[in-house]
């Protein structure tokens, strides 16, 4: 591909611009910057006197969080939209050409402010600034979720028993730091149903394929109204819906996608959050939400 030059990649991007980049808008409403000393105060980072590369800016590492949640990516699949798209890359501040983070380093970011309870705290004035610009969630909320792979542990039986029963990497390998730094604790064996819908003759579907899936669970938040996020946070595979649900929104109506059915998840919304909860595909919410007499807006 031929190079025209930095003032083509301006006229590029100033397209965009023109044609309506929803992460502008996203950018102008809030301001990232002030989760800046929460999240170094969370990640812990050293002085640099160690040498080595020094870390990706911790602003826009959260902002791939946010994407990714937005866009219901896996990590592998968000490192390479970061590096593809150009919106995102100005959104990110992330220069073309430049390095751009691996998925490992996004899962070690994302395991690394759940720990600390530091995404709970972000989360939680994002979603502050939004309410102080106006977007009140008073239309019902959409919950979803992306499941996140883990790598295989290879542990053994009393190493998993010691998982199950709750203990730390550092409990379990005491000796042995290094093993316990790259070993997940947290990560839980789940079924995920997947694959292409196929109908017989008559026209029912047949069964879906439910193939296990070891990892955790990125659930999101989205008021109905206007598609932001209110609410993230990671969980193993194997949680509950009452993680993700907000309580502030002042409608009562959770959309969920059908992976949430089950007789607990139902029983605690009934009681807790929801007089109505819609449960329904993925591609059944989208077509949904594209109507604006429906959502308000296209999620």
């Amino acid at each position: 591909m031929e190079q025209r030059g930095f003032f083509s990649l301006s006229e590029h991007l100033s397209r965009l611009s023109e044609d309506g980049d929803p992460l502008e808008v996203l950018a102008a409403t809030v301001d990232f910057d002030y989760f800046r000393g929460w999240l170094v105060e969370g990640l812990s980072y050293g002085d640099g006197s160690k040498g080595g590369r020094p870390p990706f800016d911790p602003v826009s590492m959260f902002k791939i969080l946010i994407l990714q949640a937005q866009h219901n990516l896996s990590d592998a699949r968000m490192e390479f939209m970061v590096r593809d798209r150009l919106s995102w890359m100005r959104f990110l501040n992330f220069d073309l050409g430049a390095p751009t983070p691996d998925e490992n380093t996004i899962r070690l970011f994302r395991n690394k402010l759940t720990e600390t309870g530091t995404l709970k705290r972000v989360m939680k004035a994002f979603d502050w600034q939004l309410h102080k610009k106006g977007y009140i969630p008073m239309s019902g909320q959409i919950v979803d979720a992306s499941l996140v792979p883990a790598p295989k542990q290879r542990n053994t039986d009393p190493q998993k028993e010691a998982v199950k029963a709750g203990k730390s990497a550092q409990e379990i390998w005491p000796d042995e730091p290094n093993k316990a730094a790259q070993k997940d604790v947290d990560a839980r064996w789940t079924l995920k149903i997947g694959g292409k819908v196929r109908y017989r003759p008559d026209g029912t579907p047949l069964p879906m394929i439910a193939l296990p899936v070891f990892g955790d669970k990125s659930h999101i938040s989205i008021d109905r109204r206007f598609g932001f996020i209110r609410g993230h946070t990671v969980t193993s595979a194997s949680a509950p819906v009452k993680h993700v649900v907000s309580m502030e929104n002042t409608s009562s109506e959770v959309w969920a996608d059908s992976a949430y059915r089950s007789q607990n998840n139902e029983k605690w919304l009934a009681v807790n959050a929801a007089d109505q909860l819609t449960l329904f595909s993925l591609s059944l919410k989208r077509q949904y939400c594209a109507s604006p007499t429906n959502c308000d807006n296209d999620l």
